[in-house]
Order: structure tokens, then sequence, then C-alpha cells
């Protein structure tokens, strides 16, 4: 979710879960109550949520304040601060090269987070090849439009889509 719009749309929407992306630290309460409220799982974009840190007491704090079921994030010592925590992690990748993949790889072998997140998600064989290397499950998020597009990443092996576009919710 990047707009309260959004945010607002979730509510009444099907989808289980939201990862948020919008918001601040003084409005995450009453996000969070919402999301909550009705049904939702909410997952905090530590790098996307204004007046957040990264560091293990970001992540203790909203875990304790704010009652969230997990974060999403770059970083590893993020992914070892929600586990402590006692909430779920996300740890989102980026394949913007063969490199790129490998380091990805061992991070996530290193830190252990509940799911992955590869980003972009138009990429079946980039998708593929993830889900073979890895064993948690998979997200693919980031420039993914249209329904066919879905049904091509979840062929390619993706757990679950992030999506932005209300209609495809």
């Amino acid at each position: 979710m990047t707009s309260i719009d959004q945010i607002e749309a979730a509510v009444n929407s099907s989808v289980e879960r939201v990862i948020l992306m919008a918001g601040d630290i003084m409005n995450l309460s009453s996000i969070v109550k919402s999301l909550h409220d009705s049904g939702k799982k909410v997952f905090v974009h530590l790098e996307m949520v204004g007046g957040l840190g990264r560091d293990h007491s970001a992540v203790q704090y909203i875990a304790e304040r704010f009652g969230v079921d997990g974060i999403v994030t770059t970083k590893t010592n993020a992914v070892n601060a929600a586990r402590q925590a006692g909430i779920l992690s996300i740890q989102r990748v980026f394949a913007i090269d063969s490199p790129a993949l490998e380091t990805a790889v061992k991070m996530i072998r290193q830190a252990r987070p509940d799911e992955v997140e590869l980003m972009p998600g138009l990429m079946p064989r980039v998708i593929q090849e993830m889900k073979q290397r890895i064993e948690q499950p998979l997200i693919v998020g980031g420039l993914i439009r249209t329904e066919e597009e879905i049904k091509q990443a979840l062929a390619s092996g993706a757990n679950h889509l992030s999506i932005g576009s209300v209609e495809h919710w």
C-alpha cells in the first residue's frame, strides 16, 4: 500500500494481508488498527514508512507498540531483529543482474527471513531460479499490471504477489 486511498480500499477488500508502504509513525497506530479490525495481517515496510529507524529498537518498538504482524525490509539486521521481536519478516531483494541475484541468495541463507519478496516480479526465469534456490515462500512484486502477468508469475513459482493495483485484489 502506497497511499491512504489504497489503505481504505484494502480494508474493504478480500486480501488477507497488507504490506504497508504509506503513512508515518504518527498515523501508524490508526492504520494498523483499522487493517487489523478488518481481519488483515499487517506488514510494515521499514524503509518506506516515515519516522521509523532500521535498527533493532525500531523493529521491537513497532512490534510492541503497534502490534504489527511483520516487517518488510532489505536489511539483514532487521530480519534478525524481527525474529527476536517475535514477528514475521519478509526480506525484499532486487534482481538487477546476476551478481545481485547471487548476493541476494547469500543474504537469504544467512538471515533466514520467513518469506522473500523478489523485485521486479516480471521475470519468469528468475522467479523459477530463485524459487529453486531458497526454502522460504516467494513473493514477487513490482511492475505487475495485467492478469496475464499475474498468471505468469504464479506459474513460474511465486507463492504470493505484491500488487498495488486495487483492481487485482
